[in-house]
């Protein structure tokens, strides 16, 4: 792609998580079973929740939509990085990589929100449990998840297209495993700071706004528990919280520590083993957590599983 003087890469080549080769097949292993446990389980729990008539509520379907989020953006990077583990040459063309980093940025700013939805739906269950069924009701959850996507989309749209703007003359390798937007800036020649602030902006508003929602719900609901005088409905309202607040903190941890940063304090080599985290780890870890915490989830499970046994 010529732009005046400058010239831009038709391709891109990944450094991938190690440059060590040995290590290689072993890493495909890993996270081949990683990306695996990744599927089986997302894919499994929207499953027990679509059989089990008692599942749809409001609250799972928001956790389907989760499930189906990180199956989504783990399913947009992990496959080309296994590809490549088996590979001598890391390569993905222009269109790809801007291809791979919309998707990416569409299901990252959808679970933002979707999280905060999720806060949402718990501090109306908590605080006004004889509105739920009006508050939450399932027209305005569609409402919900499809805000959710929208904004994933805006996100995608304006970051993608303002990264991609830029003149990459420097050099065509990026110091990742994916087309992620911190070391696609580092091989631009032009000058990033525009890119830098719609990050700032963009991406801080959708993290930043969702985060407030999330801990705005928690406030009400910590003050709802404590007018509680059974301890038996404290650890039942503390327990329908746990999993997601243990998703919510690996999820903006990782996300916040990635992009609301300025490029100075960018090391890319320490961002490979985060962005492992968020692609990989996270989507990984949601459905388990939301599984041993959650007896119906567990119930359902345990019919399956004798179901299956039964019949053979």
């Amino acid at each position: 792609m010529k732009k005046g003087n400058r010239t831009s890469p038709m391709e891109f080549i990944f450094l991938g998580i190690i440059e060590d080769t040995t290590w290689q097949r072993t890493l495909f292993g890993v996270f081949l079973v990683i990306y695996s446990i990744t599927v089986a389980g997302n894919l499994g729990l929207i499953t027990l929740i679509w059989i089990n008539p008692r599942l749809h509520t409001p609250m799972y379907f928001f956790l389907t939509n989760l499930s189906f989020i990180d199956f989504c953006y783990s399913s947009v990077t992990v496959p080309k990085m296994l590809a490549d583990f088996l590979s001598k040459h890391k390569v993905i063309d222009f269109p790809a990589c801007v291809a791979q980093m919309s998707l990416f940025l569409i299901f990252a700013g959808a679970e933002c929100y979707l999280l905060a939805s999720m806060a949402y739906d718990r501090y109306v269950a908590i605080c006004s449990p004889l509105l739920y069924s009006v508050t939450v009701s399932l027209k305005i959850c569609v409402l919900l998840v499809i805000g959710c996507y929208v904004a994933g989309v805006v996100n995608s749209v304006t970051l993608t297209t303002s990264t991609f703007l830029l003149d990459f003359c420097n050099s065509n390798v990026i110091n990742s495993f994916f087309c992620d937007i911190p070391p696609l800036l580092a091989l631009s020649c032009s000058d990033t700071h525009v890119c830098e602030l719609l990050v700032f902006t963009i991406g801080g508003f959708i993290q930043i706004s969702s985060l407030c929602i999330i801990v705005v719900s928690y406030m009400f609901i910590i003050i709802a528990v404590f007018r509680i005088r059974s301890t038996e409905g404290k650890h039942k309202a503390i327990s329908t919280c746990a999993s997601h607040l243990t998703a919510v903190s690996l999820f903006y941890g990782t996300i916040i520590f990635m992009y609301l940063r300025p490029t100075s304090s960018y090391s890319l080599n320490q961002d490979r083993v985060v962005s492992v985290l968020y692609t990989m780890i996270i989507p990984m870890l949601n459905p388990i957590i939301y599984s041993l915490r959650n007896k119906e989830v567990k119930d359902t499970l345990r019919k399956v599983l004798l179901s299956v046994l039964t019949q053979h």
